[in-house]
């Protein structure tokens, strides 16, 4: 439906949004002490495929068999050991990260030393080892970040192939053939096939995944139990008895293909899903819990006025009073606005800064810049026009879809201590006139005589 335009608007500009709309979302840089963005360590051409030993000039191949090597070579040589090297993201940004540390510090400045043969018994030589471990705040912050950036590049490659129109694939058990969406691939196997491996959208690395499957599957192989057969026909008479038709889960070489097995630093699906949450036991049960010190995070909030955003609302008020002279809070207690209000006057002026229209006078420019310009000199920005431009019923629908600061708003009669004790008058509702008054047996007794005599 298309709304009418407002006063002073051209009649060929309608003040009407087609498409829904989505506020920029910004993450705030992290004060984090180590940066993971640092270029290589190491020089040459093939500098992006080596790992760097910590210690010294020598580079290893970034491969599983290398890795051995170059931990092994740290131990051998430089009474290094790095703990739980598995659970670090991205080893060779990790390596790059302490080898440009230790250039200028010694290693017993961040690693504990651990001494061996240390009793008089010990007929062997004493020998010091450092441990590289994430009880050094400055290692933990690093294995964290790192585990962030591979969980966005997994989150955007997920994205990605979701989206991939291209998408052309046949079935594993079948000759047809699917094109497009990936779902539709995946819900013919489950439900035509009995064939589940998960949600699609948990997925990553789908046409891996496929491969590997199929890889499987044309060597004759169980993909449960992982036993071979002699032809196809005994291995799918096989599934079919067995129930087999469902991926080991106890096989890791699957966990690279599910999301949830990169949420958590050093967890997979099966220590998430171990996890016991009926252990949380509240202090005090008699007391009404508390929910107001959760905050999601990342979870941002975008000024009325321009692209600034802050998780904490203080921090968003503050700088709409300091950069635009609006101060919410105040225009909130002089109007006595109710919390519904509040959202029409929020939706309001989200509309209208989108379509570079003055919250106050109308006035429609050509660009945002110019219309914060317009603003700001006729100190436009801290007020507000009457409630009968903005409280209409079209501004209850969020001018955003992710408006954060929709959510953080409050109800005025919660602040002020009003919990359910206003009067209520309740509607005077016509009453039916009765001709005359009779008793409920005397209107059964008419109402069956009558029934009779039709």
């Amino acid at each position: 439906m298309a709304e009418s335009s407002g006063e002073g608007l051209p009649r060929d500009k309608p003040n009407c949004i087609l498409q829904p709309l989505n506020l920029p979302e910004r993450q705030e840089t992290p004060n984090h002490p180590v940066s993971t963005d640092q270029p290589a360590a190491c020089s040459g051409d093939d500098s992006n495929r080596l790992l760097c030993c910590l210690l010294c000039d020598q580079t290893f191949e970034d491969t599983s068999m290398d890795r051995d090597m170059f931990l092994s070579h740290l131990l051998v040589e430089h009474k290094l050991i790095i703990a739980d090297v598995k659970l670090i993201a991205d080893l060779k940004r990790y390596a790059e990260h302490w080898k440009t540390r230790l250039k200028d510090k010694p290693v017993t400045e961040f690693c504990p030393v651990i001494r061996t043969n240390t009793l008089e018994t010990d007929r062997a030589a004493s020998e010091e080892f450092y441990l590289l471990c994430d009880h050094l705040p400055e290692d933990k912050e690093l294995r964290e970040e790192l585990q962030r950036g591979r969980l966005e590049q997994i989150l955007t490659q997920q994205q990605k192939e979701r989206t991939d129109a291209g998408f052309s694939r046949s079935c594993l058990f079948c000759k047809l053939h699917f094109q497009g969406d990936r779902c539709e691939l995946f819900n013919h196997m489950t439900f035509d096939h009995g064939f589940n491996v998960g949600q699609p959208d948990n997925l990553v690395y789908v046409y891996e995944l496929l491969d590997l499957l199929q890889q499987k599957l044309e060597g004759l192989q169980c993909l449960y139990c992982e036993k071979t057969f002699k032809d196809r026909p005994t291995l799918k008479d096989h599934m079919r008895k067995k129930q087999h038709k469902k991926i080991n889960p106890k096989n890791t070489v699957y966990d690279k293909f599910y999301i949830i097995n990169y949420l958590e630093l050093g967890k997979n699906w099966e220590c998430i899903q171990a996890e016991d949450d009926t252990d949380v036991v509240s202090v005090d049960t008699d007391k009404e819990e508390e929910w107001g010190d959760w905050e999601e995070e990342g979870a941002q909030a975008v000024c009325l006025f321009c692209d600034f955003s802050a998780e904490s609302m203080d921090k968003l008020m503050q700088h709409m009073m300091d950069a635009h002279s609006f101060d919410f809070c105040n225009i909130k207690e002089s109007l006595e606005l109710t919390f519904y209000q509040q959202i029409k006057l929020v939706n309001y002026i989200r509309r209208q800064v989108h379509q570079c229209i003055c919250t106050f006078c109308q006035e429609r420019f050509p660009a945002r810049a110019a219309m914060l310009d317009h603003m700001t000199s006729q100190g436009h920005t801290g007020k507000v026009p009457d409630k009968s431009v903005w409280d209409q019923p079209q501004y209850f629908f969020p001018t955003y879809e992710n408006d954060t600061l929709l959510c953080t708003l409050e109800d005025q009669e919660s602040d002020n201590g009003y919990h359910g004790d206003a009067i209520v008058v309740a509607e005077e509702l016509p009453v039916p006139m009765v001709p005359e008054e009779r008793s409920v047996l005397e209107d059964l007794v008419w109402s069956r005589a009558l029934s009779r005599t039709v």
